[in-house]
């Protein structure tokens, strides 16, 4: 197809993808959208951006019969309104974690997609950090050998000045697809079914906002298609941790454990007692010219965003995520996380947490393939 045409929705850390489509080949114009009109001056200026694609209504985006592709970079509770809007005006999309908040808002989306013919992009930053493309790697290589086991986790602080009043008492699982989907990919499967844990108990202000009590959720998927089990814990409030969003995977022939502590590296073991510490190798070799250079932390353009004070900047999966997205709409193709896959993916989140709310009841988790 001719050159795209991309706006993107909410500008939080969402502006750090705007150098990066700038600088894609296959970009004609990158537009932004965002209420703040002071924060739309600003990035005009910095960007150098077309005054026809600055936008403060994302209504009047999809209008626009000229914007061939959407990404979404807002709030959680606008993911699944926006991107049915966005498909169902026929525009590619693109959305940051999760899919959507319910199961049924997933499947309307799953819907949405198949019927508008158009590409569709969960932007999950966990599948395109350099650490799990390093275990990607090594599992796609037959190094790590039959993988045993699975781990991940997502503890963050979300009590943090600069997060947005919505998170208070947020369900850990309800959006576990950061702990989740690594350990998913890297089998190369799906969820089946969950059974979930909650521990702890939440302040009583903070469990009243979702009606959900539990600091900590603990969940063990089974998985299609393997003998191996998944475990995941997230938490967000209540429990002292430094932020760790990680994967741990154990083979017959090598193991990888993410690093206990920020910048301690990460450590390899591969047989008997041996074992050694590793600092990942770089992805920009993954990625065409223009834009492999996003990978490095000195890109991003405001490093003290909250996303990035945790999280230390996504692990160099941004330019990733726009290469996979606009390449699987010039070939014409899924995108590497389709909206049958993301489904899966944020729905296995979703039905952890209802789980955990029945005391730990077996919970099947919908699959989007046949539908």
């Amino acid at each position: 197809m001719s050159k795209i045409t991309v706006v993107i929705v909410g500008m939080g850390f969402g502006k750090e993808f705007i150098p990066i489509y700038q600088k894609h080949p296959n970009i004609k114009a990158v537009g932004i959208c965002t209420r703040n009109q002071d924060t739309l001056n600003d990035l005009k200026a910095k960007f150098n951006l077309d005054e026809d694609l600055l936008f403060t209504d994302f209504d009047e985006v999809v209008k626009r019969n000229d914007v061939d592709a959407i990404h979404v970079v807002t709030p959680v509770p606008e993911h699944a309104r926006m991107t049915l809007a966005s498909l169902n005006a026929n525009k590619h999309t693109a959305c940051t974690i999760p899919m959507a908040m319910t199961v049924e808002d997933c499947q309307a989306i799953v819907a949405a997609k198949r019927k508008s013919g158009k590409v569709y992009m969960m932007m999950e930053t966990a599948l395109y950090t350099r650490e799990f493309l390093y275990g990607l790697k090594l599992a796609e290589t037959g190094q790590l050998g039959k993988i045993q086991f699975v781990r991940g986790s997502h503890i963050q602080d979300m009590s943090m000045e600069g997060w947005a009043e919505y998170w208070k008492g947020y369900p850990p699982m309800l959006n576990g697809t950061h702990a989740i989907s690594p350990l998913l990919r890297i089998n190369n499967t799906i969820a089946e079914s969950v059974v979930c844990h909650g521990s702890g108990k939440l302040s009583d202000d903070l469990a009243s906002r979702y009606n959900a009590p539990y600091a900590v959720e603990t969940a063990t998927f089974k998985l299609r298609g393997t003998d191996v089990v998944a475990e995941a814990t997230r938490s967000l409030f209540d429990v002292v941790r430094q932020y760790r969003e990680s994967y741990d995977v154990y083979g017959t022939k090598m193991s990888f454990e993410w690093e206990q502590l920020q910048d301690e590296e990460h450590v390899v073991f591969d047989g008997g007692e041996n074992a050694r510490r590793i600092n990942v190798p770089d992805t920009d070799e993954l990625l065409i010219p223009e834009i492999a250079d996003f990978t490095k932390r000195e890109k991003i353009d405001d490093p003290n965003h909250v996303s990035f004070l945790q999280g230390a900047g996504h692990g160099g999966s941004h330019p990733h995520l726009v290469q996979e997205f606009i390449a699987a709409i010039v070939e014409g193709r899924h995108s590497a996380v389709d909206a049958a896959l993301a489904a899966n993916y944020t729905c296995a989140g979703i039905c952890a947490h209802e789980s955990a709310m029945k005391g730990g009841i077996r919970v099947d988790v919908p699959s989007f393939e046949q539908q």
